[in-house]
């Protein structure tokens, strides 16, 4: 690991000059994060400028509906910033995002642009997704019942062609915040097949599967450090990255927080025999992304503040009809319950105390 501590000695940059200077080279970012986590969000927030002075005018967020593009555009350009259509905004993609980190960079967006001189491009943020409509989704799931939900089609590829479309033909550049699983690039996802190979099928279907099969120049991803899940068969069910070595180097460093290459460095070489190794030989570091930002050991993360105003007795009704896959999390009987739900779900400390192990 010495020379893992000497490398990153050699070679440091800070997380956001880090991210930008991928720009250099590649067009597309992924910006793989565990979601709610509250540095995660704040990292972002601080790029925002930078990105901007780097000639980066877009970021792309999962957690937006593109059928509010229009509104969001209108947001973030207008005089005066309005909190409660930020709201609305969000509410009407996740009726339970609740996560003020993901709208305060709408905010963060309109207070860049409005520095900015009339005549100046102003910095956008794209939305990758559109509003699934889980309303009257019950049982298991059919092709027919799926459908239904994801009306306008499969999200991985509905968010490939938003960028294509957006970014890509236009020749511009983006910074993509999304969860772990759509940004992988050269890396494919294990699942259990019975008729698989070694019972294996790796996926590699996903939204950063898709960009960089047809894009392989203009792609680059970057982990956000993050428990990983452990095999099933072994507990605890979260284990620290790379058998616990990337915590372990990091103290070395005063947990400084850093942007680093994986691939072709000897980060990159270090052995995970997480779930993330299944279907994957001599599983390291370099075969799952490009790089890698630290901001803090795990067990010092915590949860996005929570917006106490998204959520109320008059949009309840609303919040029911639409309620994000309850496979994920059961419907709750009554606004109360909800509220439990959406806390104890970002409740980040909680999650990651078992990962907190080598």
């Amino acid at each position: 690991m010495e020379n893992s501590v000497q490398y990153l000695s050699n070679n440091y940059k800070s997380p956001e000059e880090y991210i930008a200077s991928k720009f250099a080279e590649k067009d597309i970012i992924l910006l793989a994060e565990e979601h709610r986590v509250k540095e995660n969000l704040l990292l972002v927030k601080n790029l925002i400028p930078v990105l901007y002075k780097n000639n980066v005018y877009n970021l792309g967020m999962e957690f937006g509906a593109s059928e509010n593009q229009v509104k969001l555009d209108s947001l973030v350009s207008a005089p005066e910033y309005n909190e409660d259509l930020a709201r609305k905004l969000m509410f009407n993609y996740n009726s339970g995002w609740v996560f003020k980190g993901y709208t305060d960079l709408y905010k963060a967006t309109w207070e860049l642009n409005k520095s900015l001189p009339k005549s100046a491009k102003k910095f956008r943020i794209l939305n990758l997704s559109y509003r699934h409509d889980w309303s009257s989704f019950l049982g298991q799931r059919t092709p027919e019942k799926m459908k239904k939900v994801f009306y306008r089609g499969n999200t991985e590829t509905f968010r490939f062609g938003i960028t294509e479309k957006e970014i890509i033909a236009k020749q511009e550049k983006i910074l993509i915040v999304t969860g772990d699983i759509h940004a992988f690039t050269k890396y494919k996802f294990p699942v259990y097949d019975f008729l698989g190979q070694d019972f294996v099928r790796l996926e590699d279907g996903y939204f950063g599967n898709q960009l960089y099969a047809k894009y392989p120049q203009l792609v680059y991803s970057i982990l956000l450090h993050k428990p990983f899940a452990n095999r099933p068969e072994i507990r605890p069910n979260l284990v620290s990255p790379a058998n616990g070595k990337i915590e372990i180097i990091m103290q070395k460093l005063q947990n400084k927080p850093i942007g680093f290459d994986l691939i072709n460095t000897p980060l990159g070489k270090l052995r995970d025999d997480s779930y993330y190794s299944f279907g994957h030989s001599n599983f390291t570091l370099e075969n799952f992304y490009d790089g890698y930002v630290f901001l803090k050991p795990i067990k010092e993360l915590s949860g996005c503040d929570i917006d106490p105003n998204f959520l109320t007795a008059n949009n309840w009704n609303e919040a029911q009809k639409n309620m994000a896959d309850p496979d994920w999390r059961p419907r709750p009987k009554n606004l109360k319950d909800y509220w439990k739900q959406i806390k104890d779900y970002g409740d980040i400390p909680k999650k990651y105390a078992e990962a907190d192990k080598y």
